[in-house]
């Protein structure tokens, strides 16, 4: 007869069992932490939640988590500078979880098999969203899921914003935006574009919107005094950018110097390339550890011939030459005048030295605050004007898609309710529930075997400049899930079944899946596993044997 191992002979229930659970003096309980990909989204996602949809091949599942709070998961894919993956726990075990390329994969997917989302009935109240960026967008998507009537009034003649007139189609293909826009139109969100709000007080009254969002972006080029001869061919970045996503890029002619260090210095310089520059230069004031452009465009710049020219301000502008002065960084790393000068050829000058908003429309408005060129806003985005509320460039955050997505749903959070006669505060802090983070010391990661990041391919450095194409493609299906699969699922559990194995006292279980809980605040996963505490003598095995940190030991109350 083949015996069975003490532990299982004694099966929690049997008649031959002991209660040893007064034996303990603490005992195990499942967790659920804040993971720090989670903290770094500006957007508000918890990648972790829709990484485990992802890796069973639940793609529609993983995409409707991102959904709830992100209506771009393809644009936010290929635009977004993933900070998600900086704070991520697995760059310690190897590379870190390419959870960027995961989301271009899900929304992809979405729009392949053209996945829609669900609308609440209609409320009877009225919206108006001014501007028809990502955080408009975004605010307009979330206010029609929850019902409301929107309308997004726009002055250019299509929607988008920055993410069309900023950001160059070979990051971010038209046909992969005009999709996701085409979603919330569908929703039942109605466009005005090619209409330029001046009066918004006016449009408040006239229209019957009971509240308003203001997400009008920074669209205007920050110029700065530079002697130039009447020769001189300067041009900003925004204007170079706009007329390009438009179909009318300026003459530039051969030799290009931009001035900057951003981001849009690096896309203004790849674009002078596209268009016919053969010679595009950037001259920045600092070195290259000090640029604010992130790494990867600064490789992809240089990759297509882009030359950059380190410590270098511009002095002056005139017949087909550039003066710049040599810079020296001083004790605190900002840069000083050296005397030196050095003359480039240039037959245009592109200034990337930022952006401004245009907030003409608020003038009206004299209850909201502008400061230094920004809209004060409340904890809720909400101004001194009550019903009226602001998001994205406008109010002084960082200048990215993925923080106005974020501000637009929380505007529209706050503005729902506003709507109901709630307070928009305490109705925000009814939903942000704080969770102890997930640290690399409270997980196991020897259980975790190396698997290096998957490598998306890039089309070859010598045919970009002769064409708009998208430089870096996606993953396929195969690639996408194994991405998925190398999240460690910090501080929640994923349910390996290490706990329900290891357990001595047989005092563990697993739960149908029907019974499994989620936090209706934050959607976090319950624990798949419950712990039978008249068997458990708190030998604490299960949390020495958890890879993801997701349970701990806690004193035993008397």
């Amino acid at each position: 007869m083949t015996k069975t191992p003490f532990a299982i002979t004694l099966g929690a229930g049997s008649s031959l069992s002991n209660k040893t659970g007064a034996w303990r003096t603490q005992r195990p309980v499942y967790v659920s932490c804040q993971p720090p990909c989670a903290t770094a989204c500006p957007a508000g996602e918890d990648p972790q939640q829709w990484l485990f949809h992802a890796e069973e091949a639940a793609y529609e599942d993983a995409w409707r988590a991102i959904a709830e709070v992100n209506p771009f998961p393809a644009v936010i894919g290929r635009v977004c500078f993933h900070p998600c993956q900086g704070a991520c726990n697995r760059a310690e075990v190897d590379e870190a979880v390419g959870i960027n390329s995961v989301e271009r994969f899900l929304g992809d997917e979405a729009l392949r098999r053209g996945w829609t989302v669900p609308v609440a009935p209609p409320t009877g109240h009225r919206v108006l969203v001014v501007g028809a960026g990502p955080a408009g967008l975004t605010a307009a998507y979330q206010l029609a899921r929850l019902g409301h009537e929107v309308t997004v009034a726009d002055a250019a003649p299509l929607a988008g914003g920055m993410m069309r007139y900023g950001i160059p189609s070979y990051r971010l293909p038209r046909e992969v935006l005009d999709a996701e826009i085409k979603r919330i139109e569908s929703m039942g969100v109605t466009f005005r574009l090619g209409t330029q709000v001046t009066d918004l007080d006016a449009e408040l009254r006239e229209g019957r919107y009971e509240a308003a969002f203001v997400a009008v972006g920074a669209q205007v080029g920050r110029h700065t005094e530079i002697p130039a001869g009447d020769s001189a061919h300067i041009v900003d970045a925004i204007s170079l950018l706009h007329g390009v996503a438009d179909g009318q890029p300026p003459l530039l002619g051969r030799r290009v110097i931009v001035y900057g260090g951003g981001d849009t210095a690096m896309d203004a310089a790849r674009t002078a390339r596209r268009i016919g520059a053969t010679e595009a230069v950037v001259v920045y004031r600092r070195t290259r550890d000090r640029m604010p452009a992130h790494a990867d465009e600064v490789e992809q710049a240089e990759a297509e011939g882009v030359r950059m020219h380190w410590l270098s301000t511009i002095n002056g502008v005139s017949g087909g030459r550039v003066v710049v002065e040599k810079m020296a960084l001083d004790g605190s790393g900002f840069p000083q005048p050296t005397g030196e000068f050095e003359e480039l050829a240039a037959d245009a000058v592109v200034l990337a030295l930022g952006q401004d908003a245009d907030l003409a429309l608020l003038a009206g408005v004299p209850e909201v605050a502008v400061e230094r060129g920004t809209v004060a806003v409340d904890s809720t985005l909400m101004t001194s004007r009550p019903g009226v509320f602001a998001g994205g460039d406008i109010v002084g955050t960082d200048r990215t898609v993925t923080t106005a997505i974020g501000h637009g749903t929380r505007a529209a959070r706050a503005i729902d309710a506003y709507l109901r006669r709630d307070d928009p505060a305490e109705a925000l802090a009814r939903t942000e529930v704080v969770r102890r983070p997930a640290t690399l010391e409270t997980l196991n990661t020897w259980y975790y075997s190396d698997a290096p990041a998957s490598v998306r391919p890039q089309l070859a450095a010598a045919r970009r400049v002769d064409t708009f194409d998208e430089v870096v493609g996606g993953l396929d299906e195969g690639t996408a899930l194994f991405e998925a699969r190398r999240c460690m699922s910090c501080g929640n559990c994923f349910e390996c079944d290490n706990c329900y194995s290891v357990c001595p006292d047989n005092a563990i279980s697993k739960l149908d899946r029907s019974a499994r809980r989620t936090d209706p605040r934050t959607g976090a996963r319950g624990s798949a596993f419950e712990i039978d505490y008249d068997y458990c003598k708190g030998c604490s095995l299960c949390v020495a044997e958890c890879p993801a940190g997701a349970i701990e030991m806690i004193p035993e109350q008397s």
